[in-house]
């Protein structure tokens, strides 16, 4: 049975932030369904593969016969987006779709490309990073390498504690991953999001949140689409969701961030790095 719908969650909070220009065109009551997203998908003139096919979301198929009818191949090859009814992943999907339309489709492709190599079975680690940034990605951007380096190097208290204030006015927190956002209309201590950070310079912070989240996207499609970037899952930084200002109520205590089994010490530093102008 699916769960009572309702729009609260844009709202509730700025996890959401960057869906809300496309969820503000969601129904107030009853669930979206296929024929709707559609609709909008259309409507929004920009959402399209690699290939630059418009994309269409559409009901969700049986068991594929190949990799052509793949939900990666149809996406890939007609640019059809399958959805199931009354699903919350899949309607997050559908969602980041429009809101990061670029770096979606290349995820897309990079997937296809593999698909089309014979790499098939287990996946390689390559498709593995990918598919672990589509579904608990998030976009981290600063203008301050500092701030970036203290994510790397997993520095959390100083991060989001001891230097609050630089984080709201420098850094931007936007998360990707389908899956992340379906967890956070029902957060929990232990979320964790795979992070690729962008450098931008401090006139990015001077825009609105529509044009911040247009160039996060250009930004990142640009990291994905190179191969060489994110070759493995360990190029993907950890970031404790929680612990973004604003984006917990307990948080506004300093012993939140002592919680170490949450705010885990670092593994090494060497993330993936985008950097803008």
């Amino acid at each position: 049975m699916a769960d009572f719908w309702n729009t609260d969650w844009l709202t509730d909070s700025e996890m959401f932030a960057p869906l809300r220009a496309a969820g503000s065109k969601l129904p107030a009551i009853d669930w979206p369904d296929v024929a709707l997203l559609d609709a909008l998908a259309v409507n929004s003139g920009r959402l399209v593969n690699a290939q630059g096919q418009q994309i269409r979301f559409v009901a969700q198929a049986g068991k594929p016969e190949n990799r052509e009818a793949s939900f990666e191949g149809r996406t890939f090859l007609k640019g059809e987006v399958q959805v199931r009814a009354f699903d919350w992943h899949d309607l997050f999907n559908a969602l980041v779709w429009m809101t990061f339309p670029t770096a979606k489709a290349v995820i897309n492709a990079r997937h296809y490309e593999s698909l089309a190599a014979g790499e098939g079975g287990q996946r390689p680690p390559q498709r593995d990073a990918l598919t672990l940034f589509d579904e608990d990605g998030i976009v981290i951007v600063s203008s301050d390498p500092t701030l970036l380096d203290l994510v790397r190097n997993f520095r959390w208290k100083e991060l989001f504690w001891n230097r609050r204030a630089e984080v709201r006015q420098n850094m931007r927190f936007l998360l990707f991953g389908h899956a992340l956002y379906q967890k956070a209309v029902n957060p929990f201590i232990g979320m964790t999001a795979k992070g690729i950070l962008i450098g931008v310079s401090p006139a990015f912070f001077e825009r609105p949140l529509q044009s911040q989240v247009t160039e996060a996207d250009r930004q990142l499609a640009l990291t994905l689409w190179d191969g060489g970037r994110i070759g493995k899952g360990r190029d993907l930084a950890p970031l404790p969701v929680l612990g973004v200002p604003g984006w917990w109520k307990d948080n506004v205590a300093e012993g939140f961030y002592d919680n170490t089994g949450y705010f885990r010490p670092g593994r090494r530093p060497g993330q993936v790095t985008a950097s803008s102008t």
